[in-house]
């Protein structure tokens, strides 16, 4: 069982930054790809981005805008944000899985409980 916390959403201005965070509870954190998703109102939730080892993969939607990393010695998951956009705001959500990278919200088995990124004009 794994247990996912993200922490670091908040309010910004378009164009400004931030860095969510994902701890992860368990011993195994390496093993695991993971993702973040998110949801906007009144839309499904989507595929941000996704790592595990040196695969990493993005939605077109946050390449050359957002960075996902991870440090496995603290077993968390990083999601930095560059240059945001009002079309970002949304509840983002921390995933992982067993095995190799994904970008379909079904494969992912565990999932934290999301956090709020709005984004002013």
């Amino acid at each position: 069982q794994v247990q996912l916390v993200e922490s670091g959403g908040g309010l910004v201005q378009a164009g400004g930054s931030l860095r969510l965070s994902c701890a992860a509870s368990g011993r195994t954190f390496s093993s695991y790809a993971m993702a973040w998703f998110r949801q906007a109102p009144g839309k499904e939730r989507e595929f941000v981005a996704a790592k595990r080892g040196v695969s990493t993969y993005y939605a077109d939607s946050g390449k050359g805008r957002f960075t996902i990393s991870r440090d496995n010695a603290k077993n968390t998951v990083y999601l930095q944000m560059n240059n945001l956009k009002p079309e970002a705001t949304a509840v983002y959500y921390c995933a992982a899985t067993i095995g190799m990278v994904r970008s379909t919200e079904d494969m992912y088995d565990y999932w934290g409980q999301g956090t709020q990124v709005t984004v002013s004009s």
